[in-house]
């Protein structure tokens, strides 16, 4: 590849570059660098307190995780300036392990505004074609007309929380999306409706950065590349089938192996 293609190359990814974050007065991210181009599904799996929710929070823009070090780029142009607001406006959306409610927000509010803000000054959404488009991917995800009245996530089971996710970043339709364990909290025909609403969105326009503890969302997501990760850094990387490894031996075997390494 020569300089010229690489340059392209990176300008259509999400990229993290020697990132190092803190909570407090702990470090939790130390030295984390990955490259996500647009039309690839990364995923990171790993132990409990590895750090993934925290780089997910961090990248998303959250204000209790500081970055020291390090950058943030989407197509080439650091985040890490930029309000929360402004990081989705920009073209990320991140999915939340445990999404939040938003009492007296209903959902077809909620998503409307967030397409509104998208839009050019002076430009306003069609409603009309809003509700069509909503309405179409709500059946997708088997969710009933009754959700789009409903305030955001409240009263929500944990499977509809995550499906209600799928189907506000179908509708925002991100450059990139960060999916922080999709899978928690659901059962296996939950999780089937989730992963065809994630799968729906794949192409050469959205990078997917999938962060899982367990193999068994990548039956149905199936990653072009698979990192672990293990005190804030990626220790390893590899195909699909390391996290059938993974799932067989557990992560004490890794952990064995990169201490006699």
């Amino acid at each position: 590849m020569c300089a010229d293609e690489k340059d392209i190359e990176i300008m259509n990814a999400l990229e993290i570059k020697d990132l190092h974050v803190s909570i407090g007065d702990k470090e939790i991210i130390r030295g984390f660098t990955l490259t996500v181009p647009k039309g690839e599904v990364h995923a990171i799996m790993g132990p409990n307190g590895s750090g993934k929710s925290t780089l997910s929070k961090a990248i998303g823009g959250h204000p209790s995780y500081t970055i020291t070090s390090g950058d943030v780029l989407l197509d080439g142009k650091s985040i890490l300036e930029m309000e929360a607001d402004a990081r989705a406006r920009a073209g990320l959306f991140l999915a939340f392990q445990y999404p939040m409610e938003i009492p007296g927000v209903s959902n077809a509010n909620f998503i409307r505004a967030a397409l509104q803000a998208r839009l050019p000054e002076g430009e306003e959404l069609e409603a009309t074609d809003f509700y069509q488009q909503l309405y179409a991917e709500m059946d997708k995800l088997e969710m009933s007309r009754q959700f789009t009245a409903r305030s955001v996530n409240e009263g929500f089971s944990g499977g509809e929380k995550k499906r209600n996710e799928i189907l506000q970043m179908a509708m925002l339709r991100p450059q990139y999306a960060i999916l922080d364990e999709t899978d928690s909290g659901l059962d296996i025909d939950a999780l089937k409706i989730v992963s065809a609403g994630v799968n729906a969105q794949r192409g050469p326009d959205v990078g997917f950065l999938v962060i899982t503890h367990y193999q068994r969302l990548l039956d149905y997501i199936v990653p072009d590349v698979v990192h672990v990760m293990i005190d804030g850094r990626i220790v390893l990387t590899g195909t699909k089938d390391l996290a059938l490894e993974l799932e067989a031996k557990g992560y004490d075997w890794l952990k064995e192996e990169l201490v006699n390494a």
